[in-house]
C-alpha cells in the first residue's frame, strides 16, 4: 500500500516543500523526519521559554535576532502541523 505524499520537516532548494512518497511509514526517512520534527518543536519550545524570559528588558538588536529565531520556529512547527494535519485526514 503506498501511503499519501507526506511533507517533510525541511525544505528543498529554493524553499520549495519536499515530500515523502513511500509504502513503509516506518521506514527509514519517515524515521529521520519524525525525529527532525521532535528536534524542531522542541528548539521551538525551547526558544519560547527563552523569549518569554528575556522580553521585558532586551536591547533592539537582541529583539531582531530574537524575531528571526521566532520567526524560524514558528515555520518549522507549521510545517509540522500542516504534514501531521494531512496525515491524520488520511487514516486508514
Amino acid at each position: 500500500m503506498t501511503y499519501p505524499p507526506r511533507l517533510l520537516p525541511w525544505t528543498g532548494s529554493g524553499g520549495k516543500p519536499c515530500y515523502l512518497i513511500t509504502d513503509d511509514r516506518g521506514g527509514p526517512l519517515s524515521r529521520l523526519a519524525d525525529a527532525t520534527e521532535s528536534v524542531q518543536l522542541g528548539m521551538g519550545d525551547q526558544l519560547l521559554a527563552h523569549a518569554r524570559e528575556i522580553l521585558p528588558d532586551t536591547p533592539p538588536g537582541e529583539l531582531r535576532l530574537l524575531a528571526e529565531c521566532l520567526t524560524q520556529a514558528l515555520d518549522d512547527a507549521l510545517r509540522v502541523a500542516a504534514s501531521r494535519g494531512r496525515r491524520l485526514d488520511r487514516v486508514d
